[in-house]
This record gives structure tokens, C-alpha cells and sequence, in this order.
């Protein structure tokens, strides 16, 4: 699916499917090809990723139920690996073709749990399973980026901090005075290596995670 680059990405094509069910997956690669020649690039984001408002309160680790764990990996690194398997046979060969996993900053830090308390709770703090989801799409992305050199294919992760979304003011102040620049991320500002990743100027990169930050994992 041929089109030209730009910060405003938008599409007419929606397919819902459970990512973890592979015969799925396999479906729409289907019927994919039939509709497109090639693509030029994948953006892979997967994850549960529970939302911060003022009202929801996450698991402890210590509450963490086995099944909601293994639920949460099936989805953020399962679903990531399946997507990688089944759509990367779609891309043209052409040294310019690119995968962009999106992982997060807790790829290379840890939460800061104080931030997830609320009034309600003296201490909350964010699923393990995101952490460790995260770890692995970077250990994913570098597997990838040398499996496929050879096939013209690159493969490269993006790591941002926080993005500035519906989160309540209280977590927005707590999580902004970790960074250095003083302020979450715009939706813009990671949508612009999105697209450096996915074009001919990144020809010559594979294999590399773009941290995303403001700053937070240089203290």
C-alpha cells in the first residue's frame, strides 16, 4: 500500500481481530495480499495498557492473578511476535521496507510507582506484565533486525515516555516532575519518528530503539 509520507497519518481500512488467535491473523494476511500489492512499512503496537483517570486503582503485584498476567503477555508479546510472523512476508524488498515496534521508556527504567498512589490507597503501582512486555519487544526488534538484513527488511523501536492523553492533572504534575523537560509527550512528537522510521532516510538504521523521553531515563 503505496502512499505518500507525512505527519498526519489517517486510513480508510480498519480490521478488528484477536491478535492472538494466529489462524486469524493468517485470514487477513489473505486478504491483504489480494487487496494490496505490497506495503512499505508495519507499525507494531500491542499492549493491554490500563488507563490513569481518577477513578481506576491498579493491581499490586502481590494481587496479580496468573491468568491476568499470562493474558497481558499473550497480547503485548505474543500478539507482537504473531504480527511480525504473518504481515513481514507483505513488504517489498527494497532495503527501504520497515517494521516499527513500539515499546515504551519501561523498556530501560523502571515505573516510578509513587506515581500510580491515590488518595484511596497509599501505594498502587503500574502491571508488571507492561514492564516485561516492553523488555521483550526490544529483545523482539533486535532478534528481527538480524534475522531479516539479509532480505532488505529493517526492523526498529521506539521507546516514549508518557504521552500527554486524558490522564487527571494529579498524575500528569506527579509524572512531569520526573522528566527534565518538565512536561509529558505530545501524540505529534512520536508520530514523527514513526514516520523517520518507516522512510528511505532511515535506509541505514536497523536494529536501534529511539528513546522518546524528554529526558526521564538520563537522572
Amino acid at each position: 500500500m503505496k502512499k505518500k509520507l507525512s505527519n498526519n497519518i489517517s486510513s480508510k481500512n480498519f480490521i478488528k481481530v484477536d491478535i492472538t488467535n494466529e489462524k486469524n491473523l493468517f485470514k487477513i494476511k489473505k486478504k491483504l495480499k489480494k487487496n494490496f500489492k505490497y506495503f512499505d512499512g508495519i507499525i507494531n503496537l500491542t499492549a493491554n495498557d490500563p488507563k490513569v483517570t481518577k477513578k481506576n486503582s491498579f493491581k499490586s503485584f502481590q494481587d496479580t492473578s496468573l491468568n491476568d498476567f499470562n493474558n497481558d503477555l499473550r497480547v503485548g508479546l505474543s500478539g507482537a511476535m504473531l504480527i511480525c510472523k504473518h504481515f513481514v512476508n507483505l513488504l517489498k524488498r527494497d532495503s527501504y521496507s520497515s517494521v516499527v515496534n513500539i515499546a515504551s521508556d519501561l523498556s530501560i527504567i523502571s515505573p516510578d510507582h509513587r506515581i500510580y498512589s491515590n488518595k484511596k490507597k497509599n501505594f498502587n503501582s503500574k502491571p508488571i506484565s507492561y514492564s516485561i512486555i516492553k523488555n521483550g519487544i526490544i529483545g523482539l526488534n533486535k532478534y528481527l533486525a538480524t534475522y531479516y538484513a539479509n532480505e532488505k527488511i529493517r526492523f526498529n523501536t521506539i521507546s516514549p515516555g508518557g504521552i500527554a492523553l486524558n490522564q487527571n492533572k494529579r498524575f500528569k504534575k506527579k509524572i512531569s516532575s520526573l522528566i527534565p523537560m518538565g512536561r509529558m509527550a505530545k501524540i505529534n512528537e512520536i508520530n514523527s519518528a514513526i514516520v523517520y522510521f518507516i522512510s528511505k532516510k532511515s535506509s541505514y538504521t536497523t536494529g536501534h530503539n529511539l528513546i522518546i523521553d524528554g529526558g526521564r531515563s538520563t537522572w
